[in-house]
C-alpha cells in the first residue's frame, strides 16, 4: 500500500500539467542505463543494440578500500565483456564502471587508500597499461566512474575524483577518465558531496525514487540540484517499473508533468533509468529516448 500511494502522490503532483507539454529548451536525447543488476537481463551488447540508450553503467565494483576488490555484474560470464564494451563504445555509447552499491564492502579510509584505488582503477578498467597488471576486460576500457555511494564514511571520495581526474593532464585530443555520480533525491547526499565539490564530475543521475520524499517534493530538489551544480549535466533518475520502486513515474504523466519541467534547466542531461533488466520487461527506455 506504501508504495501504491507513492505512486498517486506523485500522479497528482504532475496533473496540473496535463494540459500539454510546455516547451522543452533543453532536449538532449540522452538516456542512461544501469546494467549488471541481474543475469536474465542480457548482455551488454544487447542493451546497446537496442539503440534506446546512449549510456550504459556495469555495476557494480562494490569491494574496495581495504586492498580488496570485487565486481559484482549478478552471474554474467566476465570473458567476452571487454568485446562488447568495444562494440557499445564503436556504436557511439559511452560505457562507466560503477563504484559502491549496496552492502558495507567498501569505504576509503584514507587518503592512500583513495590514491591506491585510484591507481588500481586506471590500470585495470580505464586506459591505462602497466605490465603484470590483470585486466578484466583485456584490452577494452570504460569510458568512466560513477560515484554511486550509499553506505561507509563520505570520506576522500574527492581525493578519488582528484585523483582520477589528474590522469587526463597527458591527453589533449580526449577524456579518458570521466567522472558522474548518482547520488539520492535530497539534496545534498553527503555521501557523495565532498565528490561533487571537487567541480570534477560531469554527469549527476538524481535518484528520484526509493522514498515518499521523492514523490512529494521531487520539483523542489530538481532546482536544487541543477543549480548547485550548473557546469554539470544533470539527470533525472527513474525506475523503469513500479516493481523496481515505490515511486515509480508512468510514462505519461513523465511526457506532461516532469519533461516540461526538467527541460527548463539550462544543464539539464537526460534521463536515467534503473535498470535494465526491469526495462527490458517494461520497454521504459523506449519512451524516454523520444522525449529526452
Amino acid at each position: 500500500m506504501r508504495r501504491a500511494a507513492s505512486v498517486l502522490v506523485l500522479v497528482a503532483v504532475v496533473s496540473v500539467f496535463l494540459a500539454g507539454p510546455a516547451a522543452a529548451t533543453g532536449k538532449t536525447g540522452q538516456v542512461t542505463v544501469f546494467w549488471g543488476r541481474n543475469k536474465a537481463e542480457g548482455s551488454l551488447r544487447e542493451a546497446c543494440d537496442t539503440g534506446t540508450y546512449t549510456i550504459v553503467v556495469i555495476s557494480f565494483l562494490n569491494v574496495f578500500g581495504h586492498g580488496k576488490y570485487n565486481l559484482d555484474i549478478s552471474g554474467h560470464p566476465i570473458p567476452g565483456l571487454g568485446d562488447d564494451i568495444k562494440h557499445c563504445q564503436s556504436n557511439g555509447h559511452l560505457v562507466y564502471l560503477s563504484i559502491g552499491g549496496s552492502g558495507n564492502g567498501y569505504s576509503l579510509p584514507s587518503a592512500k587508500a583513495a590514491d591506491d584505488f585510484a591507481e588500481y582503477l586506471w590500470f585495470t578498467y580505464l586506459a591505462g597499461t602497466r605490465p603484470g597488471t590483470h585486466r578484466p576486460f583485456g584490452d577494452a576500457y570504460v569510458d568512466g566512474i560513477d560515484f554511486f555511494i550509499e553506505t561507509g564514511s563520505p570520506a576522500n571520495y574527492d581525493v578519488l575524483a582528484k585523483r582520477l581526474w589528474n590522469y587526463n593532464k597527458d591527453f589533449r585530443a580526449r577524456t579518458p577518465v570521466q567522472l558522474m555520480a548518482t547520488p539520492r533525491c535530497k539534496f545534498p547526499d553527503r555521501q557523495v558531496d565532498r565528490a561533487l565539490a571537487t567541480g570534477l564530475v560531469g554527469r549527476i543521475n538524481v535518484r528520484f525514487y526509493g522514498d515518499g520524499y521523492c514523490a512529494s517534493y521531487w520539483q523542489l530538489e530538481w532546482e536544487k540540484w541543477t543549480k548547485a551544480y550548473p557546469d554539470s549535466q544533470i539527470y533525472v533518475g527513474l525506475p523503469a517499473s513500479e516493481s523496481r520502486s515505490w515511486v515509480y513515474v508512468h510514462p505519461k504523466n513523465l511526457f506532461y508533468g516532469v519533461v516540461p519541467v526538467v527541460q527548463k534547466a539550462a544543464n539539464y542531461g537526460g534521463i536515467m533509468i534503473w535498470e535494465r533488466f526491469a526495462d527490458k520487461q517494461s520497454n521504459y527506455s523506449s519512451y524516454a529516448i523520444q522525449w529526452a
